[in-house]
Parts: structure tokens; sequence; C-alpha cells
């Protein structure tokens, strides 16, 4: 077996992506440790020697990655992004790059491409981006009509989270997220007796529905994505045209075989 076949073997095994689970984990803590001043001043040292054994342990993995797939390597998504988040923590973290530093803990979301139930989640997510954008122009629509028409209905109390468009509709955006939507309700029907009826009209139509259509889009994209991924492990069991071409020619090669052995045996016979 060739030098990159054997390469190859180690770095797609099982035990070789636990081993960088690990080393991942482990420099997530570090990192984490850093942020505490008590922490850096007794163990500064190791946290830093830490974090350089991780940055090395990295690169050796991606060199690794990319001699045993060459450019296949870049056919991967989660290759690139994992190149992209090493290749950030390498920058220099002095003078005007300084805000790198902070960057550093982006590298604790390579566990996002190395366990594959993350990425199944975040392959889901990026699937139904095209849905939730057209859900985002209409919750926008619904903000902007909702805006006007509780600018209309309600500036003339006085109240200045309705003064203007942009702060009614700021208002309104905190009204879809349910956070204290019946204390702004409350101070306007102490005015208007009947805002509870528009309030009632926008949660039911905002809240309830569009918040739910969101998460009624992401749960079918993360099917989607389990269906196929049951697919695939079952297309994988599945005996290929490619295996049954192989097995035909090992057993021609066995029939071969055991014609020269019986052409071995009749001369030898004949001796």
């Amino acid at each position: 077996m060739a030098l990159r076949d054997r390469v190859r073997d180690v770095v797609d095994g099982k035990r070789f992506q636990q081993v960088i689970i690990g080393v991942i984990a482990v420099n997530a803590i570090a990192l984490g440790c850093e942020t505490s001043p008590a922490l850096v001043s007794s163990y500064g040292g190791l946290l830093t020697g830490l974090d350089d054994a991780a940055m090395v342990v990295f690169v050796a993995e991606l060199a690794a990655r990319f001699y045993a797939h060459r450019l296949r390597f870049f056919r991967d998504p989660w290759n690139c992004f994992d190149l992209v988040v090493v290749g950030i923590a390498l920058l220099p973290a002095a003078g005007p790059l300084s805000v790198i530093r902070a960057l550093r803990v982006l590298r604790a979301l390579r566990l996002v491409a190395m366990v594959p139930s993350m990425r199944r989640v975040v392959t889901a997510l990026v699937r139904s981006i095209p849905g939730l954008l057209s859900l985002s122009g209409l919750l926008v629509l619904l903000l902007y009509v909702g805006g006007v028409v509780a600018v209309n209905l309600f500036r003339a109390g006085g109240d200045p989270r309705f003064g203007d468009l942009g702060s009614t509709v700021l208002t309104l955006f905190q009204i879809t997220t349910g956070d204290g939507w019946s204390d702004v309700m409350r101070d306007l029907m102490a005015t208007q007796p009947l805002a509870w009826i528009f309030f009632l009209v926008y949660l039911l139509v905002g809240t309830f529905t569009m918040l739910n259509l969101f998460i009624a889009v992401v749960c079918s994209a993360m099917e989607s994505e389990s269906e196929s991924g049951s697919g695939s492990g079952a297309k994988a069991g599945a005996v290929t045209p490619d295996d049954r071409l192989l097995d035909e020619i090992r057993a021609l090669r066995e029939e071969v075989r055991a014609l020269r052995l019986e052409r071995v045996g009749t001369a030898t016979a004949g001796q």
C-alpha cells in the first residue's frame, strides 16, 4: 500500500477523528480559561502551551488531509471551513490585527465539521435558507404594514414608542418576539380601550403564524436531510454494478486458476 493511501486511511479513520475532537474540546476549554485573569495569572504558561500545541495538531492534520486527498481536499466544503478557521488563527495577533486573537475561539466550531450529527443540522439549516428568506421578506412586509397602521392608530396618544414609523416598527418587532407585549398593550388601553384588537390580530398573524412557519421550514429541511442521510446509508449497503463486476472477475480468476491446476495435474500423471 502506498504511503498516500496509508495516510488517507489514518485521517479518514474514526479513531483519528475522535482524537481531533478531543483536541478541539481541550483547546476550547483552554481558550475559555484564558478569559479569567485569575487562571491566567496562575496557569498562563500552561494555557499558552495548550493553545500552541493545539495549533500544531490542527496544522498537521490539515496538511495530512491535503496530502491524502490532494485537490479533492477542496471539494469538501467542511475541509474549506476547517482551512479558513485554522488560517484565521494563524494570522498575527498584534497591531491592527489584534482583534484576530479574539477569533481563535472559532476553532471550537470545528466540532461541527467533525461530528456527523452536527453537520446534518448545519446542512439542514443551510438548505432551509431559501425558504427562510421568503418568510423573512413576508415578515418585513408585515412589520411595515403593521407599523403604518399602528402609527395612524396610536400616534395621537403621545406614546413615543409609536411616534414615527421607525420607532413603531421596532416596537412591533419587540412584540413579535413576545417581549413585554402585554405592557405595551395595557399602556395604550389606558387612553384607547380598543387597542387590544390590533394587538390580538397582530399577535395571531405575526407571532403564532409567522414564527411557527419559520420553525416548520427548518424542521422540514432537517427531516429531508435525515431522510437523505438514511437513503445514502441504505445505498451504501446495497450491491452496486461495480461490485458485481468485481465478483465476476474474481470468479473468472478462480476458474483460470483451477484450469491451470488441472493441466498441471494431467501433465504430471502423463509423465
